[in-house]
């Protein structure tokens, strides 16, 4: 269950057991679990960890089923860390104890908005229209991203780049901030979506990886977008999308056509130091003479700075860029395109 109050909805044993525990008090549940082996301990500590409150109605429900526990009028109870501390120690003694919150909390690290993972992307971007944008780039940003490029795909071009601009220089955001947005958020979907210290949230890395997954119009959208709010973010995200590198990617034709429209004395130096695949790909697409003269041309270059290098390929880069976008080669993204006869 969530860290909300128990809502009316089907329980597992384990959950069940946990209502139990916090309806009999301290000492006798500490009695109870003395019975049980390790492995059970462990789970019920789990979901005493979870349930911070327990709804009166609910804990009826429980009562119920075990009608021959019933001693005192229904009430509510609270779990939790101090209640499941105290309950261990009880049980097992302060070392016992220690050790099993210890092996407990290795296993209760849940990521924000888990809950949204298994959700259709469509019902969340309902949910989410007409919420502030940095409650909708928090969302996204923690949402797998083959869901989030779907979402973002389904906003208008302006807020496409308002999300992807938060998203991108949010950094980091408290983990009690974050909690706190996931259950309010978590309340107002329980009946609408259909399930199918701080916390690092958002970046231009996760971004990349959005737009890599989104469709050319969604992409070329948020990509002018942020560049008219943040030009310098737009060309590093530009950047990360396709490096020199990912020329292995290419085919022979694409190939090519990139070295068309490249310097001779670009490309030598875009060559000095990388690894021999890269080197070998670009070889295999220039002629006989071609590959003697740029070998030759690396040769005589001798030591080169670093940040001349990085410099000619990104002239390549931009080269292979201008080709993609008048759809003369092809670039595959985010590692799912299929090709299809």
């Amino acid at each position: 269950m969530s860290s909300t109050e128990l809502a009316v909805v089907p329980l597992t044993g384990a959950q069940k057991a946990a209502v139990l525990l916090v309806q009999v008090g301290q000492e006798n549940a500490a009695k109870v679990l003395s019975h049980m082996r390790p492995a059970e301990i462990e789970e019920l500590t789990a979901e005493l960890l979870r349930l911070r409150s327990v709804a009166p109605e609910i804990a009826g429900k429980v009562l119920e089923e075990f009608h021959e526990m019933i001693v005192s009028p229904l009430r509510g109870g609270s779990g939790g860390l101090d209640f499941a501390q105290a309950l261990l120690e009880g049980a097992l003694g302060a070392d016992g104890a220690a050790a099993v919150l210890g092996r407990v909390a290795e296993t209760q690290h849940i990521a924000p908005f888990a809950f949204l993972h298994q959700a259709d992307p469509q019902q969340i971007l309902t949910f989410l229209t007409g919420e502030h944008p940095q409650t909708i780039a928090l969302v996204v940003a923690h949402l797998r991203p083959d869901q989030s490029s779907m979402i973002l795909s389904g906003l208008s071009p302006e807020m496409q780049a308002d999300i992807a601009y938060r998203i991108a220089t949010m950094e980091s955001t408290s983990s009690e901030y974050v909690r706190m947005v996931e259950d309010v958020v978590q309340r107002r979907t329980s009946t609408v979506l259909q399930q199918k210290n701080n916390t690092a949230v958002g970046g231009v890395a996760p971004l990349v990886e959005i737009i890599n997954r989104a469709d050319r119009g969604t992409e070329r959208s948020v990509l002018e977008g942020l560049a008219k709010l943040n030009p310098a973010l737009a060309e590093e995200i530009r950047a990360l999308m396709f490096v020199f590198e990912d020329i292995t990617n290419l085919d022979d034709r694409s190939i090519q056509l990139v070295l068309r429209g490249v310097e001779t004395a670009d490309l030598a130096t875009a060559l000095k130091g990388v690894k021999e695949v890269v080197r070998d790909k670009i070889l295999r697409n220039v002629s006989s003479r071609a590959r003697e003269n740029l070998l030759e041309e690396i040769e005589m270059l001798g030591p080169v700075r670093m940040s001349a290098v990085e410099e000619a390929q990104s002239k390549i880069v931009t080269v292979i860029r201008g080709l993609e976008e008048s759809g003369q080669i092809v670039l595959t993204r985010g590692g799912d395109d299929d090709f299809v006869s």
